[in-house]
């Protein structure tokens, strides 16, 4: 029997209006259709999916508000293709790591999970700080290589080379290791 696993999609409903918007959404238009497929597949194996994302200083807007209002950016395209179910979960976080300020360590405690998978945006900053206060926190990791994008490529590569070194995550394309390997505990 494998290890309680979840999946957190960090930052996937963002509207890009931003400095280097433009960039991000070029490369996360390009990792989409992977993040769809590995999100499918965790629900194929019961692992829940949590999205933990920015509040973009919206502290009284419910997550369909919020939903909506970033929709009105440039992101909105990512936003349809990756937007929440009801039978997902959804937190969010006033920084870059979706442990700050939030209640995702206490989520994933009630859930029992001892595994995460990452994916989402920015790799360099909200997927590395994520991950690193995770390993922190004794979960074990893998991020897939393939489901994570920021402004620069090359930032991206140099934040999962980090994550895979210091945090000992494993980095598995999803095209190559499975969320049902994963949750087993075995390669493939």
């Amino acid at each position: 029997m494998g290890k309680n696993t979840a999946l957190l999609l960090i930052d996937f409903i963002n509207s890009m209006d931003f400095e280097g918007g433009e960039d991000l959404l070029e490369n996360t238009k390009e990792i989409v259709p992977d993040v769809k497929k590995l999100k499918q597949e965790a629900k194929e194996q019961d692992v829940p999916v949590i999205y933990v994302n920015d509040n973009f200083g919206l502290w009284q807007d419910h997550v369909d508000d919020l939903i909506k209002d970033v929709k009105q950016g440039i992101g909105r395209p990512v936003i349809e293709e990756l937007e929440p179910r009801k039978d997902e979960y959804f937190i969010l976080k006033p920084k870059h790591s979706g442990f700050y300020g939030t209640q995702l360590d206490i989520l994933l405690q009630q859930l029992e999970v001892e595994q995460l998978i990452i994916a989402g945006i920015a790799g360099d900053i909200c997927v590395l700080f994520t991950a690193n206060d995770a390993y922190m926190r004794g979960y074990d990791l893998w991020v897939p290589e393939n489901t994570s994008a920021s402004e620069v490529s090359e930032d991206n590569r140099n934040a999962l080379r980090i994550i895979e070194r210091s945090l000992r995550a494993e980095l598995a394309s999803t095209r190559d290791y499975s969320v049902e390997a994963y949750v087993e505990g075995r390669q493939q």
